[in-house]
């Protein structure tokens, strides 16, 4: 370098005190630029210089103030979208349990069912539950009224008897009573101790006579009881037939809802149910959803939780056709925060959306994504 070179620093003062002129070039080491003085120059450049510098940072300010605030327009105007994934259900999902249909099974054979996915209209036959074991009952049950039947008929004849004897008992102390009042009064002209055994006498049948009227009214009123108690037996073995010839029908499980049938999965193997399959009752034999109405069932992050109200609309994509949108509007936001996943440490809130029209190409299972649109006022809020 020349003795009458050196560098200075670009810098508003140093070029108005700077009397001689410069060039203006780029410094070593890529620290900025500067003016590397090569003798006397017009002060001209210098101001030139620094007018260039001086606009280049208000152009750079601007262009940032400018995307700043068209950013917030498009929050103003058209405000934020929440984008979920989920899966569709149907609304009205009809679930098939097998009952507990008396006290005497608990466990019953799948011998009729549907094929998974067969399409069903309402009234239609899905499953068949295994009659033979209520067929069976039926038989024991009516060979058993038979039987109590019998048994009351023999019981009334034999109580019959006893009332028949238990009334001649009474009527020979009749006898024999109205015997002793008569020898009684015909003791008035014997001695004093024959007058006292012939009281005695005639008390003692006074009093078994009294004793058998007694024991026939007792003996009336325990066999009204047993007639009772058996006719009660007779009855509940009626009440049982009737029970067993109604559940006959119900083991014909139909369809209350037009829709697609999906087996049950045996709680054993865990596979579809198939034909011969025990299952016990409280159990799922299969589902049949209504197809007409669908929701989703989505995840909403506890961040945006917020910005989301009841009847609020929502976009509806599904990832099999993204290009098509389907309207719907949330029906549900839950109330509880939770995580999303057992491991994950995401929180959110369950959230359903109704689809407010019915569209043959939406089917249960499919997933889908929800553009919730949010307005301006709920971001403040």
């Amino acid at each position: 370098m020349k003795k009458n070179q050196h560098i200075i620093s670009l810098s508003p003062t140093s070029l108005l005190k700077r009397g001689a002129s410069s060039d203006f070039l780029p410094l070593r080491g890529g620290l900025g630029w500067g003016f590397r003085s090569r003798g006397l120059r017009s002060r001209g450049f210098a101001i030139r210089a620094f007018s260039f510098s001086f606009i280049l940072i208000l152009l750079l300010l601007a262009s940032c103030g400018k995307s700043g605030d068209s950013d917030l327009a498009g929050r103003g105007s058209g405000g934020a979208v929440v984008i979920e994934t989920g899966t569709l259900e149907a609304i009205n999902n009809k679930l098939f349990i097998l009952p507990r249909y008396s006290m005497y099974w608990y466990e019953m054979r799948i011998v009729g069912l549907a094929e998974n996915g067969t399409m069903v209209n309402e009234g239609d036959s899905i499953i068949q539950v295994d009659p033979a074991e209520v067929n069976k009952f039926i038989i024991e049950r009516e060979t058993y009224l038979e039987t109590e039947y019998a048994n009351l008929e023999k019981m009334q004849v034999q109580q019959s008897n006893q009332i028949s004897e238990m009334e001649s008992k009474i009527k020979n102390e009749t006898a024999a009573f109205n015997l002793k009042k008569i020898e009684l009064e015909s003791s008035r002209f014997e001695t004093e101790r024959q007058q006292k055994i012939k009281q005695l006498e005639f008390k003692q049948a006074e009093l078994n006579l009294a004793k058998e009227k007694r024991k026939l009214e007792l003996t009336r009123i325990i066999i009204d009881n047993d007639t009772k108690i058996q006719q009660i037996r007779i009855r509940q073995i009626e009440n049982d037939l009737e029970h067993f010839y109604r559940i006959l029908p119900e083991l014909t499980v139909r369809s209350s809802v037009a829709g697609v049938f999906q087996r049950g999965r045996n709680m054993r193997t865990g596979q579809p149910l198939v034909l011969g399959d025990m299952m016990y009752c409280g159990y799922s034999m299969g589902n049949v959803p209504e197809l007409k109405w669908m929701k989703v069932n989505t995840f909403v992050n506890e961040n945006d939780f917020l910005k989301l109200q009841v009847g609020q609309k929502v976009i509806v994509r599904l990832d099999a056709l993204p290009e098509i949108k389907f309207d719907g509007e949330v029906s549900y936001v839950g109330k509880l925060c939770r995580l999303k996943e057992e491991k994950s440490k995401q929180k959110g809130f369950d959230v359903e959306v109704k689809m407010l029209e019915p569209d043959e190409r939406l089917k249960p299972g499919m997933t889908v994504s929800c553009e919730f649109q949010t307005t301006n006022q709920q971001l403040n809020n």
